[in-house]
């Protein structure tokens, strides 16, 4: 169960980049709503995280954390935000995935 927490945390670390990447563009009322959205994922985020780290070891839970959020963040620039989608950056971000999904199979 914590390391669907985690992975839930890190989906929210990935929400909390997008608003704030949303909120940069807008002005107003509608920057005001993702900068809402950002401190909500924000606050969910961090509290899953503090719950998977009771049972988890907390080097292997933060980088699981941060890479899912990392993966999913360069994921959402492509896909949202016209970043570049070369092969060097898809390389690299498949290597980001991998090693993530390599410390959940090596953790206890």
């Amino acid at each position: 169960m914590n390391w669907v927490m985690l992975i839930i945390a890190g989906v929210f670390e990935t929400g909390f980049a997008f608003c704030l990447g949303k909120a940069r563009y807008a002005t107003g009322a509608e920057a005001r709503w993702w900068m809402t959205g950002f401190f909500l994922s924000l606050a969910v985020s961090m509290f899953l995280l503090y719950k998977a780290v009771q049972t988890l070891p907390v080097g292997t839970a933060y980088a699981v954390w941060t890479g899912i959020g990392a993966a999913g963040t360069a994921i959402a620039g492509i896909l949202f935000f016209r970043e570049q989608a070369d092969f060097w950056r898809l390389f690299f971000l498949a290597t980001l995935i991998l090693s993530v999904a390599g410390l959940k199979f090596v953790s206890e």
